[in-house]
């Protein structure tokens, strides 16, 4: 494995975002999901559930989980989800395979009910609406990644007026480069392009 700045060269000789380096998940997830447009309520909701189970934890802690997270909210279909009481949460709060957070439980529940009572394909829309235009330069290095952007503000302001909880500019930048609302692989990766 060989280093340069921003960029690891692994054992298949590919160069990668740094922070995908070290951990197979990682770059399966990097080479395959991150920066990668993603369209649908339904995995824009799972997306905003998993990045708000993320606040305040490492990423990879929730790609580890994340099979039993779609598991336990029944593969994050907003219906389903939306149906959930106060035994799901109870259920939901003693199980090791999820991050078992009471308030972020709530918020995914909650947080389901408003989209089901969007119409189909309106928070695809609302959430893309914020997208930066093309063009915008590719960051040479993590120095050049912000951690929010006036569009994860206005976002996260959109969301928060509708009742989503867990919707920070931080957690919808975040969103926002896992769902290829932005790229932001850095110059010499690989799926820089």
């Amino acid at each position: 494995m060989t280093r340069s700045a921003d960029v690891v060269t692994g054992a298949d000789r590919r160069a990668r975002c740094r922070w995908a380096a070290g951990d197979a998940e990682y770059a399966r997830y990097h080479d395959e999901e991150w920066g990668t447009p993603l369209h649908g309520d339904r995995a824009l909701y799972e997306k905003l559930a998993l990045e708000g189970f993320q606040a305040g934890l490492s990423w990879i802690t929730i790609l580890r989980k994340r099979p039993r997270f779609r598991e336990v909210f029944a593969g994050f279909d907003p219906a389903v989800v939306a149906a959930f009481g106060h035994d799901d949460v109870e259920r939901l709060m003693t199980d090791a395979g999820i991050i078992r957070n009471r308030a972020k439980i709530e918020a995914t529940i909650g947080n389901a009910r408003l989209v089901t009572e969007m119409d189909d394909g309106e928070l695809d829309a609302l959430m893309w609406s914020f997208a930066p235009p093309p063009g915008r330069p590719r960051p040479s290095g993590f120095a050049d990644i912000p951690a929010v952007t006036p569009e994860s503000t206005a976002m996260s302001a959109a969301l928060r007026r509708r009742g989503f909880r867990f919707v920070g500019p931080t957690t919808l930048y975040a969103l926002m480069q896992s769902s290829g609302m932005v790229d932001d692989h850095v110059e010499g990766c690989w799926r820089a392009h």
